[in-house]
């Protein structure tokens, strides 16, 4: 397992046991005041929209076209921290992530 450390809706942080090869979303989704996740993971209604800390950014993989335009579209799209947490494979490399879920759009 992977840890993660989710600041949630609430502003509580929620460790996850994450299981890799999975997306963030997968294994966050169960917890309550997180994201949504409405589409399953298809990069197609951004309800799982999560900002990373800025000191991971550069340690998970870019963002893709498709996230790109789905994020672009959120009142809360923050250009250095947005990512849909569907797009990210959960991997050893992301121990101790810490990701915060985003406000409703």
């Amino acid at each position: 397992m992977v840890k993660l450390v989710v600041t949630d809706k609430d502003g509580r942080d929620v460790e996850v046991d994450a299981r890799p090869g999975l997306s963030v979303m997968e294994n966050i989704r169960q917890l309550p005041r997180s994201v949504e996740a409405i589409c399953g993971g298809l990069c197609s209604c951004a309800t799982c929209h999560v900002f990373i800390e800025t000191d991971w950014m550069r340690r998970v993989p870019p963002r893709r076209h498709e996230e790109r335009l789905m994020l672009a579209g959120s009142r809360t799209f923050d250009a250095t921290r947005s990512r849909l947490s569907c797009q990210i494979k959960v991997t050893t490399e992301l121990e101790g992530l810490r990701l915060t879920v985003a406000p409703e759009s």
